[in-house]
């Protein structure tokens, strides 16, 4: 599968961004799909993550309440909601997809467990 992400840019804080991610290929219904970010000089976080039908999600506690992960299978999208921005939020973007299939399990917060990767987007968040 490939992935496109789109949707970011400045905001200033406590506004709101919706990013998106295209996925491309017949399977991409049967991925767990992910967002995660990346600020310089740090590692790759765990963002949101959410199951093939939607029914399982999961969120950092540094988003939760204040983004909102869900996907379209029909359209094969998945867009991540981002409001109350801050700006720890200032981050490279990432929409990742993870073919594991584990009945019943929570989205994945690792990294290494997502094997596709879109080629992020960035977002910075004014203060």
């Amino acid at each position: 599968v490939q992935l496109q992400a789109s949707g970011g840019g400045l905001v200033q804080a406590g506004g709101s961004l919706t990013l998106s991610c295209a996925a491309s290929g017949r399977t991409y219904i049967t991925y767990v799909m992910g967002w995660f970010r990346q600020a310089p000089g740090k590692e790759r976080e765990f963002v949101a993550g959410i199951s093939r039908s939607g029914s399982l999600i999961s969120y950092a506690d540094s988003v939760k309440d204040r983004f909102t992960i869900s996907r379209d299978n029909g359209a094969n999208t998945v867009s991540l909601q981002m409001k109350s921005l801050k700006s720890e939020d200032t981050a490279v973007y990432y929409c990742a997809a993870d073919q594991t299939i584990v009945p019943g399990r929570r989205p994945s917060t690792r990294v290494n467990d997502y094997e596709y990767w879109g080629q992020g987007t960035q977002v910075t968040i004014s203060s």
